[in-house]
């Protein structure tokens, strides 16, 4: 099977170095992305998609779109690719960790916490579109974050880790914070009243200190692959590259209660009796928790992921200003 994969991608990568050294020569200030790097964007996704079809961690339609971000991501900047790489793995683990514990929690559970197309865009989606404008305004390299002498792509570079780290810590916070605090009821972000377990919006104390986790890995990533690509002497020219872990941290949890606040405003939670769980819409055996029916986890999650992208950069600037 490898060596079928590599003998079409070998020849792919070729054919894309070929144009892209065309389309060099035509314009001179573009530099030609690397045949390595092609092959690495092309076969990489596809490893991931086929492990992930295999685990169960992505049905069909997640592993064909988890196969376009990580493309997009994977020829941009590698470091968005071990960012990305990290957030799957761990969120995959993490989702699937005490899995019959939460089936009696989760009224739409999936075995294996399988993901679809729609998941896979509403949590990579954002970090993929910033990917693109990285690789337009950029080209296809790692840059140092260095706000002072390279506004934009630092801004571009760091807003793609602040929506992967939100991503990521709010899968920490969900999934083992429920799992972890199972003798503590959550509190609705809001009103900070208890409500039951699988409200939407409610946070607890051990699910806000996972979410920091879940981003600082994610930043984690993004440091180890920045200080293992780039040389010593473009490192040494610029500010330091470790304030990149507090940005994971920071963004892992104000994602998080970017997405709680969202959750409890804008989606709906109610206790359906006969069910003894939580529920998304309302109905006659269903008592009214929080929220308004207006958007479903998915949007929540998109919308988080924006933000997350959106005020990460200016943490970012603000960090890098204090460490210069």
């Amino acid at each position: 099977m490898w060596l079928l994969l590599l003998s079409l991608v070998a020849p792919l990568s070729l054919i894309c170095w070929l144009i892209t050294m065309f389309y060099s020569y035509v314009h001179n200030d573009t530099v030609p992305v690397s045949p390595v790097r092609w092959m690495i964007a092309i076969v990489a996704p596809v490893v991931i998609a086929t492990w992930g079809l295999k685990r169960k961690s992505l049905d069909r339609s997640g592993a064909i779109a988890g196969l376009v971000v990580g493309f997009i991501l994977t020829i941009s900047n590698l470091c968005f690719f071990s960012s990305l790489l990290t957030f799957f793995v761990m969120g995959s683990k993490v989702t699937k960790f005490k899995a019959e514990q939460k089936k009696k929690m989760e009224h739409n559970y999936k075995e294996g916490g399988q993901r679809n197309w729609v998941q896979v865009l509403c949590n990579g989606g954002m970090a993929a579109i910033f990917g693109l404008q990285y690789m337009f305004h950029v080209g296809c390299r790692e840059v140092v974050i260095d706000f002072s002498h390279h506004y934009s792509p630092s801004w571009l570079a760091v807003s793609v880790l602040g929506s992967l780290a939100c991503c990521c810590g709010d899968t920490f916070s969900s999934e083992l914070g429920a799992v972890f605090s199972k003798n503590t009821e959550p509190r609705l972000i809001t009103t900070f009243r208890k409500v039951p377990r699988g409200t939407n919006g409610g946070i607890t104390l051990i699910g806000s200190l996972f979410s920091m986790v879940g981003g600082g890995l994610v930043g984690l990533a993004y440091y180890i692959t920045q200080i293992f690509l780039l040389r010593e002497s473009f490192l040494d020219r610029g500010p330091p590259q470790w304030p990149l872990l507090i940005v994971g941290l920071l963004m892992g949890i104000i994602g998080s209660t970017v997405d709680s606040l969202l959750g409890a405003t804008f989606q709906y939670s109610g206790f359906h009796r006969k069910r003894k769980c939580v529920v998304e819409h309302s109905g006659s055996d269903v008592d009214y928790i929080s929220g308004m029916e207006l958007l479903d986890n998915h949007s929540v999650n998109l919308l988080s992921s924006l933000i997350s992208a959106l005020i990460s950069p200016k943490i970012a600037f603000e960090l890098w200003r204090l460490c210069s």
